[in-house]
């Protein structure tokens, strides 16, 4: 199938790296691995950071301009696609093309990551929440990654189908295999444990991540660590101002890296470590346990159905500290265990979170929305064809 792809938050080629833009780079190959022929229908951003009414009234009026010439563009029967897919659409990023181009064309619409704050009905986003809603009640299927979303969608959709709910997934072989280098840019182990921790630095959640991890480490009774910091951004000298009172010996920053030194890091590591306050979910832990990695990690959001507690990892109540401080000890001082949770993070990964798996989940509800669309369509040309 032909496939318009829209990620109205952040394209998938942005220059900027996230743990959305990657997931939606994941769609994508999935797609492709799936046989399908996707391709990026448009790259309008609708994010509105501030919650100002005005600016979505503009970015409403232009997306809805901008709906109707790719939908009389797209109509050409060389580039017209079977479906419309849109990944991560909420009230700060609301979809103004996939349903006005999908009703023009008269495809299936289908929304991937949604969610709908109820909470923003009347608030600052109320613009982006109504047409986010709308988006979701028009959608032929609403694609989960992320559990904590089901209540909120099926609220206004009514019971979430099962082969809708797709695990966040990487291509585990491609984290799993040490990437090829030279003796010289192979990361030096020393004698201490090696922590890691990969993520951008900006304010909010992720400085607050930051401090906290900071916070935790000043907690831990065992010297024998060490931290690789992975990651670099806006908030780079608050993040260092955070880790100034430990030894230098003891953190070493290597600031942003390409997905194949995330990769070789991680596999050069012995524990992944991040507090995940205010995180969806997290795609450096998939990875983290791609590369046989234990994780430790605040219990927030839906980091719980990336990380199977006590068998993989050690989940600890979110923005608590001295929890966390304690789960690095027992991981540190407890080698078995952490051995144990090391084999079983590969394991886990490969069987639940890998992008083989999510082609054939995403393959198989495409491929039932197109069905179901061609049958109401059949049905719709039958019933006007009787005669009255």
């Amino acid at each position: 199938m032909r496939i318009a792809f829209y990620a109205p938050l952040k394209p998938v080629d942005h220059p900027i790296p996230s743990g959305d833009r990657q997931l939606g780079q994941s769609v994508v190959r999935a797609l492709r691995v799936a046989g399908h022929d996707p391709f990026v229908a448009s790259r309008f951003r609708s994010f509105d950071r501030a919650g100002d009414a005005g600016r979505q009234a503009r970015l409403a009026l232009i997306g809805q301009r901008m709906a109707g010439r790719l939908a009389r563009r797209l109509a050409r029967p060389a580039i017209r696609p079977d479906v419309w897919l849109t990944y991560h659409l909420y009230h700060k990023a609301p979809d103004w093309l996939g349903p006005t181009v999908s009703r023009e064309l008269d495809i299936p619409y289908v929304v991937a990551e949604a969610s709908a704050a109820s909470k923003q009905r009347d608030g600052k986003w109320a613009i982006g929440y109504a047409a986010s809603v709308a988006a979701i009640e028009a959608a032929a299927a609403t694609i989960f990654f992320n559990p904590v979303d089901v209540p909120g969608i099926r609220h206004l959709r009514g019971q979430a189908r099962e082969d809708e709910c797709v695990p966040p997934f990487v291509d585990v072989g491609s984290f799993a295999a040490l990437p090829a280098a030279s003796a010289e840019d192979e990361p030096v182990r020393g004698k201490r444990l090696r922590l890691v921790t990969v993520a951008m630095m900006r304010p909010g959640a992720k400085l607050a991540s930051y401090r906290l991890l900071a916070d935790a480490l000043a907690r831990v009774a065992s010297p024998d660590w060490e931290l690789v910091i992975v990651g670099d951004g806006v908030a780079r000298a608050e993040v260092d101002d955070a880790f100034a009172r430990f030894d230098p010996s003891q953190i070493r920053r290597v600031g942003f890296q390409d997905a194949a030194n995330v990769a070789r890091w991680l596999r050069a590591s012995d524990l992944f470590v991040w507090p995940a306050i205010d995180e969806a979910f997290g795609m450096a832990f998939i990875e983290a346990q791609a590369c046989g990695l234990p994780v430790i990690a605040g219990n927030g959001g839906g980091v719980a159905s990336v990380v199977a507690a006590d068998r993989t990892g050690l989940l600890v109540p979110l923005g608590d500290a001295v929890a966390f401080a304690r789960a690095i000890d027992r991981l540190i001082t407890e080698t078995g265990l952490r051995q144990r949770m090391a084999a079983a993070a590969l394991a886990y990964a490969s069987s639940q979170h890998d992008l083989s798996a999510a082609a054939r989940r995403l393959d198989a509800v495409l491929r039932r929305v197109c069905a179901e669309h061609g049958s109401a369509a059949d049905r719709a040309d039958q019933a006007s064809a009787v005669p009255r």
